[in-house]
């Protein structure tokens, strides 16, 4: 059983082909990063996939179920690009408000071993959201996500706004959760996250999927040391 599966996904806004006949699938315990330039339909990719957009065309499967059934995600956490809680709440009333959410109860010394794990002062469970940074606010969103224990997160660019030791304290809690079998589907900018973090990556250029592999694969396939390098060969092959 695949954890998610798109097949000949097609989407059009104003006639223009956002997803142009989109097809791959993500298995149980995958890391699976997908790479784009701003604009190349990552974000209507994660929105079609949540049944936040619909499709014009083809199907997508979660969990073997058809997208559109709410069934289909009860069992995934989802963090979007520009994640902002509500301001009048503070960190720990969010968090049982998200746990509620999921049929949960809030555990309190697993929000401070997030919190912990995230580089988040646990004073901040304490203080109104309105008060926090950016970086803050994403880690609480990122923490709202392993509260509940889902078995295929999806996160819109979940680095934004985290700082390098932030950084590295996430890409070191996701490795641990690969290890307990976790599936992880993310769009991100930063090729580097990818070669840490990924199984298999896919590059989506201008609606249609130019790649899917290995990062290792990638750098293989368009002659190159680095996968920068194989990325920008990538997208730009059609211009030579």
């Amino acid at each position: 059983m695949s954890i998610l599966h798109f097949q000949q996904v097609c989407k059009t806004y104003q006639r223009h082909p956002i997803l142009d006949h989109i097809t791959f699938q993500v298995e149980p315990g995958e890391f699976f990063g997908l790479v784009g330039v701003n604009g190349a339909g990552k974000t209507t990719l994660i929105k079609s996939m949540l049944d936040f957009c619909e499709i014009d065309n083809g199907s997508i499967l979660l969990f073997d179920l058809p997208h559109t059934n709410p069934k289909a995600r009860s069992n995934l956490a989802f963090l979007p690009e520009q994640f902002s809680p509500p301001y009048y709440l503070t960190g720990k009333s969010f968090l049982t408000y998200m746990a509620k959410l999921h049929g949960q109860t809030y555990d309190s010394p697993f929000a401070e071993t997030l919190c912990h794990t995230l580089d988040l002062a646990t004073s901040a469970l304490n203080q109104p959201v309105r008060s926090y940074s950016k970086g803050m606010a994403q880690k609480l969103g990122l923490a709202a996500c392993f509260f509940c224990n889902k078995h295929l997160l999806i996160f819109d660019e979940p680095m934004s706004g985290l700082d390098p030791k932030a950084r590295a304290y996430l890409k070191r809690y996701l490795l641990y959760l690969k290890q307990q079998g976790t599936t992880l589907f993310f769009s991100t900018h930063l090729l580097a996250d990818v070669e840490a973090l990924c199984d298999r990556m896919a590059i989506l250029h201008e609606g249609v999927l130019q790649f899917i592999g290995s990062p290792t694969e990638c750098c293989t396939q368009f002659a190159s040391a680095t996968l920068e390098d194989a990325y920008l060969k990538c997208i730009e092959a059609d211009k030579q």
